[in-house]
């Protein structure tokens, strides 16, 4: 290969990494926005309104905020773990996006060249990204434990066990769905939903429609998210495992819960929805591009993943760990028979 055809393409690679890299950086100040104006709207009030029309300008208020704001470490803390931690909790948040597709091709506007929506095809990418996503649990028992307070000690117990035991059940899901569509590959996994929706593997009767259900329920355990949000239970537990955290470290936390929240409702879209694939199979749908299918669906989920959380009350910890090894797993297990028989 020429070396301006390696460079060119290592330039594309750039830019892709930095354009993702800067949308994640940027999605939780709207996100957080949309957030509250959903709860308020869920409440009967107006949410986010003096800083900005409607309030648009919160979230860059609160950016300023945390970013002057003092980093207190506690004396006693393991200085370098409890800096760690957050690191540990957000890098593996970004990672996984190098083997997430956005789509097949984009053509440019006013160019007319085309670059792939994806900077890695893998052909075992759905194991990438569970293996590396399970690696955000360090962060959150590395920061409870090196906080040295109990508080946060329990907390990153709670996240651990919670964490690891719905990881199980997630992970159960994503092998239904492997056995669907015989490959690892995303690319490949939406490519065999194309189509109409009655293709896509939600609506794979009669086992489609179970597994979808066992990965949300996982997946809002996975991501802390609420009826499942026991880490962070500040009703026991002041503020769970960032507990003593502050500034910028403590907003390290909450930029990883909402980028995972994001790569939950990407992945539950590429598994489930057919990915950009439109609903139905006609002329004039495929005049949508397909990534707009792609985000109007990704954007669908978010907001179902913030109505829940607004109205759903918390469970209790027993329930919660009834639910994923009573519930859940033997479920799963079941399952991925009644899965393996219809594909003989």
């Amino acid at each position: 290969m020429p070396d301006t055809a390696i460079l060119l393409e290592v330039l594309v690679i750039v830019v892709k990494v930095s354009v993702i890299c800067g949308i994640l950086f940027g999605l939780p100040l709207p996100l957080t926005w949309l957030e509250r104006k959903v709860a308020g709207h869920i409440q009967v009030r107006l949410g986010p309104w003096r800083v900005g029309p409607h309030g648009v300008l919160q979230p860059f208020a609160d950016m300023v905020k945390l970013l002057i704001k003092e980093d207190i470490v506690p004396d006693r803390a393991d200085k370098f773990l409890f800096k760690l931690a957050p690191l540990l909790s957000m890098i593996p948040a970004f990672l996984v996006f190098v083997a997430i597709p956005f789509g097949e091709k984009f053509a440019i506007p006013f160019i007319g060249n085309e670059i792939t929506l994806y900077i890695s095809d893998m052909n075992v990418g759905i194991l990438y990204i569970l293996a590396i996503g399970g690696l955000g649990i360090y962060g959150m028992i590395l920061g409870g434990w090196a906080s040295n307070s109990k508080y946060s000690l329990l907390g990153g117990l709670r996240s651990s066990a919670q964490m690891i035991s719905y990881e199980v059940s997630m992970s159960f899901a994503a092998i239904g769905v492997v056995m669907l569509t015989d490959s690892l590959n995303l690319l490949e996994m939406v490519r065999s939903q194309s189509g109409s929706f009655l293709d896509w593997n939600i609506f794979y009767l009669p086992v489609g429609p179970v597994w979808f259900v066992i990965f949300m329920i996982s997946a809002l355990a996975e991501i802390n998210r609420i009826p499942f949000d026991l880490p962070e239970d500040e009703g026991t537990l002041a503020a769970g495992f960032h507990t003593e955290y502050s500034g910028m470290r403590f907003s390290f936390f909450m930029l990883a819960e909402y980028v995972a929240m994001v790569t939950i409702a990407v992945l539950t879209v590429v598994m489930f929805l057919g990915g950009w694939n439109p609903p139905l199979d006609i002329s004039i749908f495929h005049l949508v591009p397909p990534i707009f299918w792609f985000l109007g669906k990704v954007v669908l989920f978010i907001y179902f993943f913030m109505w829940l959380r607004f109205t759903l009350p918390r469970y209790r910890y027993d329930q919660l760990m009834a639910i994923g090894w009573k519930v859940l797993i033997p479920l799963s297990l079941v399952t991925i028979l009644v899965t393996g028989l219809m594909k003989i």
